[in-house]
């Protein structure tokens, strides 16, 4: 069944006592595509389009046309944003060039609709503008050739740049790691070479008390066991203070301490 007969064709002459079978046939379908068409139109649409159009329109294709209006555009507005967007495009890397390239191709084609055709030459030098800093090479090898290339070569070109840039960027990356890697390790060599020069250093101290090499005075245990056996002296300092003059019968405690000290012989006498 044709659903859009009445879309593509104009409505047949209207039937009459006169027309033939034929006639009345095509009619027939005409009509019922006419009526089908209109009612999933109408179906499709917001209520409030629907009912902007005039009830007399009952046919789908000037009902179509209606619509149409209510959506026209101003060729320069259009035409100036597409051409704006064309001109601020710039690759950032975070899709395929081909896809890129062919958006801006496009929107080139939509301008061509618009009555403003760009030429191939003019669209390969937005591509190449519009390119990052990773590319500087390949735009300098385009200006420097005589001969100019086609969109379709553009393409083919960028892609193999784009795969060149890839594997460059990997290469540096495994070289980073490397590097890295290579620290680590040159790190972990001198840090075993500073224990070991320490206990070289360790070993070569010697102790007082014992002469032993690899340990010191504070950590030897004979020095340790010498001094529990031996004993902690004690220093005892008895001071007198605002005494002008001492009897000479004056009674000192005998502390037992073996060393008295004294700013006077006075108090180191023994009675």
């Amino acid at each position: 069944m044709d659903l859009d007969l009445a879309l593509r064709i104009e409505q047949p002459v209207s039937l009459t006592d006169a027309s033939s079978p034929d006639d009345r046939k095509n009619f027939e379908k005409w009509d019922r595509s006419n009526r089908m068409s209109l009612m999933i139109i109408k179906h499709g649409i917001l209520e409030a389009f629907r009912g902007a159009v005039s009830k007399e329109i009952t046919k789908a294709k000037e009902f179509l046309a209606e619509i149409e209006k209510r959506f026209e555009k101003n060729d320069k507005v259009e035409t100036s944003a597409l051409l704006q967007s064309l001109v601020s495009m710039k690759y950032k890397g975070k899709r395929n060039i081909r896809e890129y390239i062919m958006e801006m191709s496009h929107i080139a084609s939509k301008l061509k609709a618009l009555k403003l055709e760009l030429s191939d030459d003019l669209l390969v030098h937005l591509v190449l503008i519009s390119l990052p800093a990773q590319y500087g090479q390949f735009k300098v090898s385009y200006n420097c050739q005589k001969e100019k290339w086609t969109l379709n070569e553009l393409i083919s070109y960028c892609v193999q740049e784009e795969e060149r840039l890839k594997q460059d960027r990997t290469e540096s990356a495994h070289f980073a790691s490397t590097s890295k890697d290579k620290g680590k390790k040159r790190k972990n060599i001198e840090a075993a070479k500073g224990l070991a020069q320490k206990k070289q250093q360790q070993d070569k101290k010697s102790c007082f008390f014992c002469n032993k090499l690899g340990h010191v005075k504070k950590d030897c245990t004979k020095y340790h066991a010498w001094r529990a056996k031996k004993g902690t002296f004690l220093t005892l300092v008895c001071s007198e203070v605002n005494l002008a003059s001492v009897p000479r019968n004056t009674w000192w405690l005998d502390s037992g301490a073996t060393t008295h000290i004294s700013v006077s012989m006075q108090g180191c006498l023994s009675y």
